[in-house]
């Protein structure tokens, strides 16, 4: 733990060539309990601070030989004693000689004769400075350590979390394939069995048997697509598309529903919009949807389809006539396996999150709310790229 050091743990180094001058110094330090060394030249002074740590040195301008200006400079050239402040002692207080050593690198001066409360002021204070910022030195290098330490460690769990998530991703895509294809037969056999258990009693227990499988087919192909985009497995090649050819394809894949409820689409689109996206993903996004719409469709009930484009972006506007959202749904309408228990149930688990992914990966948005006259809206927005 850092703390302020008392005035025994400081060392100061005195250097004049007037012993007298010592003999004052000496006298106003030693009564403050400083540590203090002596040096009567300039070389002797160098000797002494390669061969001792001081923490401060009071060092006379006017010496022979080598006079205090070339000691600073030397002191200041060294990376070993850079940092130990240096007050002037001099007897001349003309502006020049004062600037000359603070460009040296000296933090002070005290002129002569020596006053003893405002050297030991000087001292105080740049002792003070010097003990600080030793203290933040190695505050900052605990903090470096630490930070280095924390690195270290977060490094090493990235690393387990990228290797769990490539094994859930892998677990996942296996899984996915996997269940495609006997659910894919079980779907084909139950379409058979339809087809010869018509009109008896046991054709809507095949019916049930065939819409689960086909919901569990769906479930599959959401949770794979889930599974690439998150983990940027999955390559989204943008190409400009005419929307309504996007759209129309959609429309043959649920034809079929379509004609079991007896429900019609309403049309109302604007020409010639194109946009630049990914026709697999876009498609199954509106297959998704449109497969909702009509699960909670009145028979012979209606879905409108329009596109239009609104200021700057490109919209996909899909309208039901089914009995909306709650409103405790509509905050987490793209939670992954949310299920809203009233309304537009089944089939949610994954299929908004999903599209939601899609939209996200063509900087696109999707936005859902309850029509004022009964059922939801579902609109596909697209940044306009002239």
């Amino acid at each position: 733990m850092n703390y302020s050091k008392e005035n025994k743990d400081f060392r100061i180094l005195i250097v004049d060539d007037v012993a007298k001058n010592i003999q004052v110094l000496g006298s106003i330090l030693i009564a403050e309990n400083y540590q203090l060394s002596y040096s009567q030249n300039g070389k002797e002074a160098l000797a002494a601070v390669k061969q001792n740590e001081f923490d401060l040195i009071l060092l006379d301008i006017m010496m022979p030989v080598v006079d205090g200006y070339e000691v600073c400079r030397q002191l200041k050239s060294d990376p070993k004693t850079i940092d130990i402040p240096i007050i002037f002692l001099t007897a001349k207080v003309d502006k020049e000689s004062v600037v000359k050593g603070l460009k040296l690198g000296a933090v002070d001066y005290v002129t002569k004769p020596f006053n003893a409360d405002e050297l030991l002021a000087r001292v105080r204070t740049h002792l003070s400075l010097k003990d600080k910022t030793e203290q933040l030195q190695s505050m900052n290098q605990i903090l470096e350590q630490k930070v280095a330490e924390r690195t270290v460690q977060l490094k090493e769990a990235n690393e387990k979390l990228s290797t769990l998530e490539k094994a859930k991703s892998e677990f996942l895509t296996i899984i996915s394939h996997e269940l495609r294809t006997p659910l894919n037969g079980i779907s084909g056999f139950a379409e058979i069995l339809l087809d010869s258990l018509a009109s008896t009693e046991n054709e809507e227990f095949v019916k049930y048997l065939k819409t689960s499988a086909d919901r569990l087919v769906r479930f599959s192909e959401m949770a794979l697509l889930i599974t690439q985009l998150n983990a940027e497995k999955y390559t989204v090649e943008m190409i400009p598309m005419n929307l309504e050819k996007i759209i129309l394809s959609a429309l043959e894949e649920i034809q079929e529903k379509l004609d079991i409820q007896s429900l019609s689409i309403e049309k109302d689109f604007t020409k010639d919009i194109n946009i630049t996206t990914n026709y697999d993903l876009i498609q199954k996004s509106l297959v998704n949807i449109l497969q909702n719409s009509i699960d909670y469709s009145p028979e012979k009930g209606q879905i409108f389809i329009n596109t239009f484009v609104d200021n700057e972006d490109l919209i996909i506007e899909i309208c039901d006539q089914g009995p909306g959202f709650s409103e405790s749904a509509m905050s987490k309408l793209f939670e992954y396996f949310f299920i809203d228990d009233v309304m537009h149930s089944e089939g949610l688990g994954l299929g908004l999150a999903a599209v939601k992914l899609v939209m996200d990966s063509h900087s696109g948005s999707i936005s859902i709310k309850n029509m004022d006259e009964g059922g939801a809206q579902v609109r596909l927005s697209f940044p306009r790229v002239d």
